[in-house]
């Protein structure tokens, strides 16, 4: 569901008060200027204040999804539970647009939730959502002593074959830039995949079917401190797709769980074994599970099918040419 351009600007507001005017000449590590107006930026976030001591989290949805339809049925309710601090932030048209655009959504939400908070954040993203933080970190430097976690649940790091087959002859800009291949992954990958002083959480599965192969969701080079967990390593025979891992699957929640948790990334050797043996993650009424489900799904497929098609991939924007 669309928020209004006030509901959005009233919870950025909550959450950082009075934001500074940008400086007329920012510092050289601040990355490039931010091309989307400041009330655009504002309106797509949205954040619910929490019990202090908790790294504040920050979500960040999946291709043709937005908050609402993604989390607000599971991770949101999760997190009301908990009582942590934590933001969403809306992509431009349900993340179906150019993804260096929606990046600066990204860096917004980053820098808003630092300067409320003052200290360092974490982002746990789905799919496209889980790759667009290293776009983020890679081109704007001052987001790197922001960001505590980066966790991706099944995330296009690297592309998706099943992107090169949607695209023919075109498809939308944000499923061209996740083909394998794209220029936009050569980019991305130019060089390392991780930064230093920050924990990557990689939570995939062999049975994705949308990341194609499944295994174009690791991350292996850089400095930062990584972990790459296939579900079925952390409980043998455990099954699940592309979309319940972002959504409701009980495993990939309490790996997530243990990563904002502690120091470094998640590990099996710690994580809450009992989410084996759940069928949901804490958060999902069980009782609308098919109607969240459904409704979903329903609108995934009006989006892949709605979104206008373009016919080729977007030109790189001059700061990652």
């Amino acid at each position: 569901m669309k928020r209004s351009l006030a509901a959005g600007l009233l919870s950025a507001a909550l959450l950082v008060g009075a934001l500074p005017a940008p400086a007329s000449a920012a510092p050289a590590d601040t990355g490039p200027t931010l091309s989307v107006a400041k009330n655009k930026l504002a309106a797509a976030l949205r954040c619910h204040g929490g019990e202090p001591g908790r790294t504040p989290v920050l979500l960040v949805p999946g291709t043709t999804l937005n908050p609402e339809l993604n989390f607000d049925w599971n991770w949101t309710q999760a997190f009301l539970l908990e009582k942590r601090t934590f933001c969403s932030i809306e992509l431009p048209e349900q993340a179906m647009a150019d993804i260096q655009v929606a990046a600066e959504y990204v860096v917004f939400a980053i820098r808003t939730m630092r300067a409320r908070t003052g200290g360092r954040i974490s982002v746990i993203g789905h799919s496209q959502g889980g790759m667009i933080g290293r776009w983020v970190l890679k081109f704007w430097p001052d987001t790197r002593r922001m960001v505590d976690d980066l966790i991706g649940l099944a995330p296009s790091n690297h592309g998706t074959q099943a992107a090169n087959l949607l695209c023919n002859p075109d498809c939308a800009p944000a499923i061209w830039q996740q083909r394998e291949g794209s220029e936009f992954n050569r980019v991305l990958d130019d060089g390392p995949e991780t930064v230093a002083g920050i924990s990557y959480t990689v939570l995939y599965t062999s049975t994705d079917g949308v990341i194609v192969p499944p295994e174009n969701s690791r991350l292996t080079t850089g400095q930062g401190d990584i972990a790459n967990i296939r579900l079925s390593d952390a409980c043998p025979g455990h099954v699940a797709d592309h979309i319940s891992i972002g959504t409701y699957d009980a495993v990939s929640h309490a790996l997530a769980i243990d990563a904002l948790d502690h120091p470094g990334p998640a590990r099996v050797d710690r994580f809450d074994r009992a989410a084996c043996t759940e069928p949901t993650q804490p958060g999902v009424n069980r009782q609308f599970l098919a109607v969240h489900y459904t409704r979903m799904m329903a609108a995934v497929g009006g989006t892949l099918v709605g979104t206008p098609h373009v016919a080729a991939e977007p030109e790189l924007a001059p700061y990652a040419r």
